[in-house]
């Protein structure tokens, strides 16, 4: 598996769109994620205009373990930057012909999907481990008391997001085999929320416990918006099993997708 993910890689770097995209992503990520305080800087500054004094410091956004919950979920907005890549990503196999080659090479066509598979993979596991080191900074900088008890507690919003991630990247994998043109690809991506959206407000009256159900809501679900608690508002501040295994189904039915339409396409 490795040498998949080597193949892979290798075909990946020598695309300077990827530097691009993935030095973009990043550097979003590490700056937006580490950026908070400054927001919280500037709405005090607002309210003293006003008149009104709001102490920022009663605001635990980066303190443990709050920075862990809000890290996760602001930095879940920015992953179709991530997706936009894995679709250039496969696109340009069909474009260069680059998947043929590897066929005519001797890979298999499960074998060259299990390469981007394991892409996704790595690609996932860089950005969890980003946000833990973003967080885990800045939390030691603004936690009024640094405790291992409170810097442990729940970690297991780390993995709901390697989920939701890997979910996305899957998703935008298996849109790019299925159309095989980047450009309507990405519009197709960007606009899957808004589709759904229309969708389940449509049968919101008639079958309202099937819209959990849904790709799009279930990532949304898997873990909640953390700001209403700062509001004295009671939130999901926790990953619920049945959650977890929608995820989990809808990203293995992304990949048999992908598979079934490599397995019978002509290449």
């Amino acid at each position: 598996m490795l040498h998949l993910l080597k193949i892979d890689l290798k075909k990946l770097t020598s695309y300077r769109t990827f530097w691009i995209v993935c030095g973009l992503y990043f550097l979003t990520l590490g700056f937006g994620a580490a950026s908070g305080m400054e927001l919280l800087k500037l709405l005090a500054n607002t309210f003293e205009k006003f008149g009104q004094e709001l102490n920022i410091n009663r605001i635990p956004l980066y303190h443990f373990p709050d920075v862990w919950m809000n890290l996760v979920w602001f930095s879940g907005l920015i992953k179709i930057v991530l997706a936009i890549m894995v679709v250039i990503s496969i696109t340009n196999e069909y474009t260069y012909r680059t998947l043929r080659q590897n066929i005519i090479d001797g890979m298999s066509r499960s074998q060259f999907l299990l390469s981007k598979i394991l892409t996704n993979v790595l690609l996932s596991l860089m950005s969890v481990a980003m946000i833990f080191v973003v967080g885990l900074v800045t939390g030691m900088i603004y936690s009024p008391e640094i405790r291992i008890s409170q810097m442990l507690t729940d970690l297991e919003f780390f993995p709901a997001y390697f989920l939701e991630i890997f979910f996305f990247l899957s998703y935008a994998l298996m849109l790019g085999i299925l159309i095989q043109r980047s450009g309507l690809t990405i519009i197709l991506l960007l606009l899957s929320q808004m589709v759904e959206t229309i969708i389940t407000a449509n049968i919101d009256n008639y079958v309202p416990w099937l819209i959990p159900y849904f790709p799009m809501k279930s990532i949304w679900n898997l873990i909640e918006f953390p700001l209403p608690r700062y509001a004295f508002q009671e939130i999901k501040d926790y990953i619920t099993f049945g959650t977890v295994v929608t995820v989990i189904a809808w990203t293995l039915v992304f990949n048999y997708i992908s598979y079934f339409k490599l397995k019978r396409a002509d290449i």
